[in-house]
């Protein structure tokens, strides 16, 4: 990492305390050009924020409170989402307000420039990063990559077992780790699915014989799809009076890696209400080029390669060379 974090890593450093103790401090860190954070705790009606700098208080104007507002490519709620929130600035001048009192006039949009230019454009396919989620939709999680720059984590790259809603595996403020998976046009789309293990490193954890918990994700007529791990899904044998969504006891009958099946009888089930948990990663690296899911053994292919910016999956063994 080179310095530049998603929104609220730094509030609490010491640096950045340090630089809001008095305004000789504020006025050191403005010589410098640092990027400090505060809290921002009004949003007012020409939609500037307002910003509690602990010294003296801080304005950022509603133009540069993000990329794009100036040129009115991104909207507002940009700004006015940020009150009660950590917000990344610069401080481009102090001036005196009507009461005669020292303010800072701040620019978000200036951090986030520099962060654009200094970190977000070297980043390549295959990089993994830092991100803090913002928000969640159907389609996927928003992820802050770095000084409140945005980018999607698609629901079908947050994990290898199928979710209805990425609720529920996420939840808002959450930090994360993801992968750059593409860069089209500038735009950034993450991955998050290949930190998680691969089928091996999951089925490595669990034993015939076992009784564990699971996740109804699916019901078919041929039987119903468990998730064991986010990552790791076994096929169970029909039972009645079960739904998708449910919390389920299942017997763990049969691991086969040579055709990545694990075969399960469900004991029971009941209702479950999801409490995301912060994710385990199984890789610590910084940057990752292939993540191969499928075992050496198996019929089946299912990886990822970030100089192709794909996935390839379920093709003849014989297609791919390893």
């Amino acid at each position: 990492m080179t310095g530049y974090y998603p929104e609220g890593r730094l509030i609490n450093t010491v640096e950045n305390l340090s630089a809001m103790q008095s305004l000789s401090q504020l006025t050191e860190a403005y010589h410098d050009g640092k990027i400090l954070e505060a809290r921002a705790i009004v949003c007012d009606s020409g939609h500037n924020l307002i910003v509690d700098l602990g010294c003296i208080k801080g304005i950022i104007p509603r133009e540069e409170g993000a990329i794009g507002i100036r040129e009115g490519t991104v909207r507002d709620i940009a700004v006015i989402s940020r009150v009660n929130r950590p917000v990344c600035f610069v401080i481009t001048e102090f001036r005196k307000n009507e009461s005669g009192r020292t303010v800072a006039m701040l620019s978000r949009r200036l951090a986030q420039e520099r962060c654009m230019r200094e970190y977000i454009s070297g980043l390549l396919p295959g990089d993994v990063i830092d991100a803090r989620v913002t928000h969640l939709d159907s389609f996927g999680a928003f992820a802050d990559i770095g000084c409140g720059i945005v980018s999607l984590l698609p629901i079908d790259s947050i994990s290898v077992s199928r979710i209805d809603h990425p609720r529920e595996r996420f939840s808002v403020g959450m930090e994360i780790k993801a992968i750059v998976k593409t860069i089209e046009n500038g735009r950034i789309s993450l991955t998050h699915k290949e930190l998680l293990g691969t089928w091996e490193e999951n089925a490595c954890r669990f034993e015939v014989g076992e009784t564990v918990a699971g996740i109804i994700r699916s019901v078919e007529e041929y039987g119903a799809f468990v998730e064991l791990a986010p990552n790791l899904a076994g096929l169970a044998e029909m039972k009645d009076n079960i739904r998708a969504g449910q919390q389920a006891s299942v017997y763990i009958k049969n691991i086969i890696p040579n055709r990545m099946k694990i075969k399960l009888i469900i004991i029971d089930t009941f209702d479950y209400e999801y409490r995301p948990q912060q994710p385990e990663y199984f890789f610590d690296g910084s940057h990752m080029n292939s993540f191969y899911y499928s075992p050496p053994t198996s019929e089946k292919i299912i990886e990822t390669h970030f100089d192709l910016c794909g996935d390839i999956e379920e093709m003849p063994l014989r297609a791919i060379a390893r």
